[in-house]
């Protein structure tokens, strides 16, 4: 993995983590990433959601629409990827108060 985190990778970062409200997060990601790609990520975020409260694959296809390939890659980067599905759950989890 370390081959993709090169210095146009480490620039995309620098923006990502500049970037301070969720308007000018939304432009960003609207103009960076086609209307297919913000509807696959947000469904794959959604899809960790639910995988780590503990639902089954066919509740999770059924209320996303994710295929099962989908919803097993995701769940091996939730359990033995990089952690960044992990930190994002927190982050989530925090903002809604330990809900």
């Amino acid at each position: 993995m370390s081959d993709l985190r090169t210095p146009s990778v480490e620039v995309l970062l620098d923006v990502l983590v500049g970037v301070a409200d969720k308007d000018t997060a939304f432009a960003l990601i609207e103009d960076l990433f086609t209307i297919r790609e913000i509807r696959e990520t947000s469904q794959r975020l959604a899809v960790a959601r639910m995988l780590d409260e503990g639902k089954p694959y066919v509740a999770i296809e059924e209320a996303t629409g994710a295929s099962a390939t989908t919803i097993a890659r995701v769940s091996k980067a939730l359990n033995y990827g990089s952690g960044g599905y992990r930190h994002a759950l927190d982050i989530l989890q925090a903002q809604s108060g330990g809900q």
